[in-house]
């Protein structure tokens, strides 16, 4: 096992600062493969000339997340693929730490870095702790084992896909474990250029309550899953009140992203809302 054996898997939408930034911390060995979620073929260029260990997919399309990285995992020659998000930078040691780890825990499927432990049940600090699931940031794949449940969940645009995939592969018995060792930093939440923060913020907001209920519907019912919903759809039609009581158009429109991600949800549409940005 060699950092050869390691494909990197970076899906961006128009994030160049933050992609180069992140190429710029991995081993020029590793090979790693770049999708655009937009038509831009200067971005292909641009990296593919600076850096000879990256190739570029332009997408033509905001695919999303989950189906983005589906298209380059679908790509992939070696036997491991550690995805990561634009704003994650690593640390020297990092490559190496997870060549470790697929020697001590060969049967892994997931391996991620231990900071993280909003999604996992953290015991004690010992080197590798096993949980139920890993935030996608950084997520290191096995990939041999995901040749019976696929990999992510492309009817979600964004949000819930990583605790998707996971969850399909603790019910097929399959090995989740986060590392105390591994070092990767995570801006969080800023993947995309700040020239586009507004309009990624509306994406965001109407996607994250489309994904909840989704989520909660595809494992839970309808029922259960409207049971969870109601009070944020309470809580965004009486914000989006007092937000035109209180003329702030901002906030407004915001719960008004979040209202119609979930009523778009709840009605049974697909998450078709994109950012509008040319």
């Amino acid at each position: 096992m060699s950092i050869k054996d390691i494909t990197i898997i970076i899906t961006s939408f128009k994030s160049d600062e933050k992609v180069k930034k992140c190429l710029n911390s991995i081993n020029d060995q590793c090979k790693v493969i770049v999708v655009e979620n937009s038509n831009n073929l200067e971005f292909k260029k641009n990296f593919e000339d600076k850096y000879d260990n990256v190739e570029c997919i332009i997408a033509g399309d905001n695919l999303g997340y989950g189906r983005a990285n589906n298209l380059a995992l679908k790509k992939i020659k070696t036997k491991y693929a550690l995805i990561l998000n634009p704003d994650t930078i690593l640390n020297k040691s990092t490559l190496d730490e997870f060549i470790k780890a697929t020697k001590l825990l060969p049967d892994f499927a997931i391996l991620a870095p231990k900071e993280q432990s909003e999604y996992g049940k953290i015991s004690n600090d010992n080197e590798f702790e096993s949980v139920n699931s890993v935030k996608g940031f950084a997520m290191f794949l096995n990939l041999s084992k995901f040749q019976d449940i696929g990999y992510f969940d492309e009817n979600f645009f964004l949000y819930f896909e990583d605790i998707d995939l996971c969850r399909r592969l603790k019910k097929e018995n399959k090995k989740i474990y986060l590392i105390s060792n591994l070092k990767i930093t995570h801006l969080g939440a800023q993947s995309s250029d700040e020239n586009i923060y507004w309009e990624r913020e509306l994406t965001r907001n109407w996607h994250w309550m489309w994904s909840t209920f989704t989520f909660h519907k595809k494992y839970n019912g309808y029922v259960l899953a409207l049971l969870i919903s109601l009070p944020k759809l309470f809580s965004s039609i009486f914000k989006i009140l007092i937000y035109v009581i209180l003329n702030n158009k901002n906030k407004k429109e915001i719960y008004c992203k979040r209202y119609s991600g979930l009523i778009n949800a709840i009605l049974g549409k697909n998450s078709w809302y994109r950012p509008k940005i040319t």
